[in-house]
C-alpha cells in the first residue's frame, strides 16, 4: 500500500490575481508560484544568453569558419534531445549562411557515447576544420585531445554534469560547468544550442551580415517545435526558462506551425495539434525518436526532423513508428526475463536496507536497458541498473567485451554521485560513468560486476533510508464535487506545460465504485460516485496492478487520479486518469 500525501502549501501567493480560481491558486502555490510574472511565458522573458561561460569565445570561432567558409561537422547524442539539437543546429546554421554544415551521430553500438576518439577518427576523413558537439562532450576527454592533435577545433556545447577535468576544447559553452553564470541550469541539449544560436543571430546582425549577404535573418522561434520536443523528452526539470520554451514551442504546434517530421510522427500516433501537451511529446514522440537510437540508427529520426519533404517525413515516421513497436517486444521479453530474476533476489533484505537493485542477463539489448531500469525502479522504488553485454560488433576499435549499465534513481540518491563515489573508492571497478541525479550511465569489465554489485549496494543503502525508498504519491488533495469539471480540465489544460518539477496536477480522493470492467490487455475502466454527490464520473487505470484489479467486492475505494478531458467522436468529457487505486 502506498502513502498518500499533499503538497506543501505553505507559499506565499498573495500577489496571484484574486480571481484566479481556487483550484489554480492552490496548485501554484504548491509549485513555488509567487507571482502572476512567472506565469507570463512569452519570449521576451527569456534570459540573453551572454552569461553562459565561453558563448563569446564559440561564436567567434563560428564566425570565423563562416567567413572562411570552413567546414563544419556536428557530432551529435543518439536521443531524443541529440535528435532534436543535432537537426536545430543543423538548420540554425545553414540558415545563417554556412555552407559547409553536416552532422554525424556515433551509433551506440559501434562507437559509444561521445565525442570519442574514434568517431573523431572518422569525422576526420571528411577534413573538418571544426566540430561542434551537441548533447555530449563534457566528458570526451580523449576525443577532445585527439581532434587537437588533428588540428581540429571542438566547440562543446552540452548540459551534463562536468566531470573533475574538463576536455582542452576550443570553448566549453555548458550552464553546468562551474563559473558559468547563466540563470538555469537545466537546459537540456536542444535548449543549450537554441541560445547559442541566439547568440551567433546577434552578433552577425551587429555585424550587419544578412543585409551585406543578401540573406533573410532567420526566426529562431520557427524552430521551437524542436526544443519543446527534446526538453519534454529528456526529461530535465522545466524551470521557468523551459517551461517558456516548451510553452512557445507547444504554441507552434496547436498551429499547425511546425516540422514535417513532427507533423508526421503526431499523425502516426495518433496526436490532435489542437489539444496538445507537453506529456504528448514525452510519451507519443520522444519514444519514436528514441527508438532509432536504441535499435538502429538515430540518423533516421535526425533525417525525419531536418526533411521539409512532407511524403518523406511521412516515410521515415513510419520507420520510426516500426522501430519502436519492435522496441517494445524486445522491452518486454526482457521485463519477463527481469521478473525471474527479481524472483531470486531477496528483496526484502533489499528493501529493509533501503539498498539498490542491481540486474543482468546475457541476452539483454544494450540500447533498451535503460528502459527496463526505469520500469524496475518505478515498481519498487529503489535505484536500478541494468546491465547488457555490449555487443562486440564495435567499429574502429576493439575492446575487450564489457557491460553497459543504466542506472535510474529515486529522488533522494543522487546517482551519478554515487557512482563517483564507488569510483573513487573502488578505481579499478569502473571503466567510464556519467549522467545526472536521476539516470545515468556506466560500464564496466564482466568479470567486475560482483564486486560493483557488492560496492554500489553497500553504498546506496548507508545513503538511503527504508522511508527513502516508500511509495509515496504526492497530490494536490481533494477536489469538491464543484470542483469535478470539464472547467476545471480546461484551466489545467491551460495553464502548462506541465512535467518534470512542475508536476501536472494530480489529485486523491474517496468515491463509489459503481462498475469496472477491464479494456484491452490491461486498462480498468471504471464508473465513480462522489460521496457528496450523485455525479457520476469515469475513471481510467491504465495498465493496473492485475494482482489487486479487477475486485469485485470493492465498494468504495481511495485513488490518485489527474483530471482530463477525453475527446471521442467530438465530444470532450471529463475523465479521471487513475494513477493508484485501493479499496477502503
Amino acid at each position: 500500500m502506498a502513502r498518500i500525501v499533499t503538497r506543501n502549501l505553505d507559499w506565499d501567493n498573495s500577489r496571484l490575481p484574486p480571481e484566479m480560481h481556487t483550484v489554480l491558486r492552490r496548485i501554484f502555490a504548491a509549485r513555488g508560484v509567487a507571482s502572476i510574472a512567472t506565469l507570463d511565458l512569452g519570449l521576451a522573458n527569456l534570459p540573453l544568453p551572454d552569461t553562459l561561460l565561453d558563448i563569446d569565445k564559440a561564436i567567434n570561432r563560428l564566425i570565423d569558419a563562416l567567413v572562411s567558409n570552413e567546414k563544419i561537422i556536428i557530432i551529435g547524442d543518439f536521443d531524443a534531445d541529440g535528435a532534436t539539437g543535432t537537426a536545430l543546429m543543423l538548420l540554425g546554421l545553414r540558415a545563417m549562411g554556412f555552407c559547409y554544415v553536416d552532422y554525424m551521430v556515433p551509433n551506440r553500438f559501434e562507437f559509444g557515447y561521445g565525442l570519442t576518439p574514434e568517431i573523431v577518427s572518422l569525422a576526420s576523413k571528411k577534413n573538418p576544420d571544426l566540430l561542434v558537439t551537441v548533447d555530449n562532450g563534457i566528458s570526451s576527454i580523449e576525443g577532445v585531445c585527439f581532434a587537437n592533435e588533428r588540428s581540429i577545433d571542438v566547440i562543446i556545447t552540452d548540459h551534463h554534469l562536468p566531470g573533475t577535468e574538463l576536455p582542452d576544447a576550443y570553448a566549453i559553452v555548458n550552464p553546468n560547468q562551474d563559473g558559468c553564470k547563466f540563470p538555469s541550469k537545466n537546459l537540456a541539449g536542444v535548449g543549450v544550442c537554441f541560445f547559442v544560436l541566439i547568440a551567433l543571430r546577434a552578433s552577425l546582425r551587429r555585424q550587419n551580415w544578412f543585409s551585406q549577404k543578401g540573406l533573410i535573418e532567420p526566426n529562431l522561434a520557427t524552430w521551437l517545435d524542436l526544443v519543446a520536443l527534446g526538453t519534454v523528452a529528456d526529461v530535465v526539470p522545466l524551470d521557468y526558462v523551459n517551461r517558456i520554451l516548451v510553452q512557445q514551442g507547444l504554441g507552434r504546434l496547436r498551429a499547425q506551425k511546425c516540422r514535417e517530421g513532427i507533423s508526421a510522427l503526431l499523425r502516426i500516433s495518433g496526436k490532435q495539434m489542437k489539444h496538445l501537451v507537453a506529456a504528448d511529446l514525452g510519451f507519443a514522440l520522444g519514444p519514436r525518436i528514441n527508438a532509432a537510437g536504441r535499435l538502429d540508427d538515430i540518423s533516421l529520426g535526425i533525417q525525419c526532423l531536418i526533411t521539409d519533404d512532407r511524403q518523406d517525413a511521412l516515410d521515415l515516421a513510419n520507420e520510426l513508428d516500426q522501430l519502436n513497436q519492435n522496441r517494445k517486444k524486445i522491452e518486454q521479453d526482457m521485463h519477463e526475463e527481469a521478473n525471474t530474476l527479481l524472483e531470486e533476489l531477496d528483496l526484502s533484505k533489499i528493501a529493509n536496507s533501503g539498498g539498490a537493485i542491481c540486474l543482468f542477463h546475457a541476452d539483454w539489448h544494450e540500447g533498451v536497458v535503460g528502459l527496463l531500469a526505469s520500469r524496475i525502479k518505478d515498481k519498487y522504488q529503489r535505484p536500478v541498473i541494468a546491465f547488457a553485454r555490449e555487443r562486440s560488433d564495435k567499429g574502429l576499435s576493439q575492446k575487450k567485451l564489457q557491460l553497459k549499465g543504466s542506472c535510474r534513481s529515486v529522488p533522494a540518491l543522487h546517482i551519478r554521485d554515487a557512482l563517483e563515489a564507488v569510483s573513487i573508492r573502488r578505481p579499478q571497478l569502473v571503466n567510464k560513468f556519467g549522467g545526472h541525479a536521476m539516470a545515468a550511465g556506466l560500464t564496466l569489465d564482466e568479470a567486475n560486476l560482483e564486486s560493483f554489485t557488492q560496492e554500489f549496494q553497500s553504498h546506496v543503502s548507508q545513503q538511503l533510508s527504508f522511508e527513502d525508498c516508500e511509495v509515496v504519491f504526492e497530490t494536490d488533495g481533494q477536489l469538491g464535487v464543484d470542483e469535478l469539471t470539464q472547467l476545471t480540465a480546461e484551466l489545467l489544460r491551460g495553464y502548462g506545460p506541465w512535467g518534470q518539477n512542475f508536476p501536472e496536477p494530480s489529485f486523491s480522493g474517496e468515491f463509489i465504485l459503481e462498475q469496472q470492467r477491464v479494456v484491452g490487455k490491461n486498462h480498468l475502466k471504471l464508473d465513480l460516485i462522489h460521496p457528496d454527490g450523485i455525479q457520476h464520473l469515469n475513471g481510467i487505470y491504465f495498465n493496473m496492478d492485475k494482482e489487486k484489479w479487477p475486485n469485485y467486492d470493492a465498494q468504495r475505494v481511495n485513488c490518485v487520479y489527474r483530471l482530463t478531458l477525453n475527446e471521442f467522436r467530438g465530444i470532450q468529457q471529463l475523465q479521471l486518469v487513475i494513477e493508484y487505486l485501493e479499496t477502503v
